[in-house]
């Protein structure tokens, strides 16, 4: 049979009934990007308030753009890299480029899409070349770990922010809102129903908590839910699609800040995907002898994948975690991969349902998934101090500064100095102290330039 000859089934000791399970299984935990990922994109056009037609058009833009790049990324890595991964827009990378790049920063989120599309160009060539290693090699451990967790205390503190349970103090900067609010009980409902549906294992707790937050709040006594229906026409992808050249120009190569905005993506792809892949390879089996076969070919995936996305107007694709339950259910090719490719299409016909629901049903996924990336936080050696400082440094800058790029740049410049001057300047990779100073020289001379 052609199916089990192409994805090699029998070799892989797995068949196409498993296949399709563990591809159902892995799209219903990832799906809840289809419904957050535009509700946060939207926040970058000017204008587009809930229910306008502005809204409404770049909302049903950003959400197609978000199918097709996760469904283009993931048909790659199955078809191509034979692997049972599937890719989306990164949560965090996503509230960067829209709440630092665009609204703080002031970037055209049409130059930030070029910024993600160079991003995936740079990528791609040091995938190509080699060069991967020794990237790898020269960023401390430490800061990759922490980068990880603080991403995580950002996307949170950003649904926190959303649902109103966090909000602006002139004396404290920040304090508690008020919990009675429609907003923030939703919210509240349904961080705790995804919370339990979690613990208790449930596929899709994450869209499950999206999909019953949303309903409770179309209850009348909340009434932040503005029921758009559930199935429609697909929305026109115009408003999005190749807008990244319309306002990239050769300047844009010349300005500091640009740069720092393809480095601080580049930095989280490139480290999120290298962890993913090689922790959902080792979870499936695949790394034998320390090798990890066609691993070219599954980062080539990802880095196509954002270059595309790009083009189609969504920030950074990249592996998804959530392909692991995929993996538990006994998905060990890319038919699972192509499984999840075909369900994501066939959710471009729910954009109404994508309009219904509301920012405070997809907060408390925001905060959940923060929760769950702050993992990483017990891989570090907090009995190094020279190891626990530039960690904490990068983990807590990115929710105080609103920015990722910030903790990146914050920690990094922190690594060397405290290993030099502990005596343990070996310790430190040359590229370490040159990312350092260019940090330096950002924040000092550059930053808002």
């Amino acid at each position: 049979m052609f199916v089990e000859k192409f994805f090699k089934l029998k070799e892989s000791g797995t068949n196409i009934r498993t296949e399709i399970i563990a591809g159902i299984t892995t799209f219903l935990t990832m799906a809840y990007i289809i419904f957050v990922n535009p509700n946060i994109l939207i926040n970058v056009i000017p204008g587009a308030t809930p229910g306008s037609d502005l809204y409404t058009q770049f909302f049903g833009a950003f959400m197609v753009a978000t199918i097709l790049g996760a469904a283009t990324a993931t048909l790659i890595m199955g078809l191509w890299a034979n692997y049972p991964f599937a890719l989306a827009p990164g949560m965090g990378l996503n509230a960067y480029f829209a709440f630092t790049v665009c609204l703080k920063l002031g970037i055209d989120w049409r130059i930030a899409l070029a910024a993600v599309f160079v991003e995936g160009i740079i990528f791609i060539i040091l995938t190509l070349t080699g060069v991967r290693g020794f990237v790898v090699k020269a960023v401390p451990s430490s800061i990759k770990l922490a980068t990880s967790a603080g991403i995580g205390l950002f996307i949170a503190f950003i649904g926190l922010k959303t649902a109103g349970i966090v909000v602006s103090d002139k004396a404290t900067f920040v304090t508690l809102g008020d919990l009675t609010q429609p907003a923030a009980i939703v919210a509240i409902l349904g961080f705790f129903i995804i919370s339990i549906l979690f613990a208790l294992k449930v596929p899709g707790s994450i869209l499950i908590g999206i999909l019953l937050s949303t309903a409770i709040g179309a209850l009348p006594i909340f009434g932040v839910t503005k029921y758009q229906g559930i199935v429609g026409k697909v929305p026109d992808i115009s408003p999005t699609f190749l807008k990244l050249f319309e306002k990239f120009t050769w300047s844009d190569l010349l300005s500091g800040t640009f740069w720092i905005v393809v480095f601080t993506f580049f930095f989280v792809d490139f480290f999120d995907t290298l962890g993913t892949l090689t922790g959902l390879a080792e979870s499936a089996g695949f790394i034998k002898n320390g090798e990890f076969p066609r691993a070219n070919k599954a980062y080539m995936s990802d880095a196509v994948g954002t270059t595309v996305g790009a083009l189609f107007g969504t920030s950074t694709v990249t592996t998804y975690i959530e392909s692991s339950t995929g993996i538990a259910e006994g998905g060990r090719t890319g038919l699972t991969a192509v499984t999840v490719a075909i369900l994501m299409l066939l959710m471009l016909f729910f954009a109404p349902l994508g309009l219904t629901v509301p920012g405070a049903a997809t907060a408390p996924a925001l905060v959940f998934v923060g929760v769950l990336m702050l993992k990483t936080l017990r891989l570090i050696n907090w009995d190094d101090i020279t190891d626990a400082i530039p960690a904490f440094v990068t983990l807590i800058m990115m929710p105080l500064t609103y920015s990722i790029a910030n903790g990146i740049a914050l920690g990094l410049i922190t690594y060397p100095i405290v290993k030099t001057f502990s005596g343990k300047a070996k310790e430190v990779h040359w590229f370490t102290w040159v990312l350092a100073i260019l940090f330096g020289i950002y924040l000092i001379y550059l930053r808002g330039a």
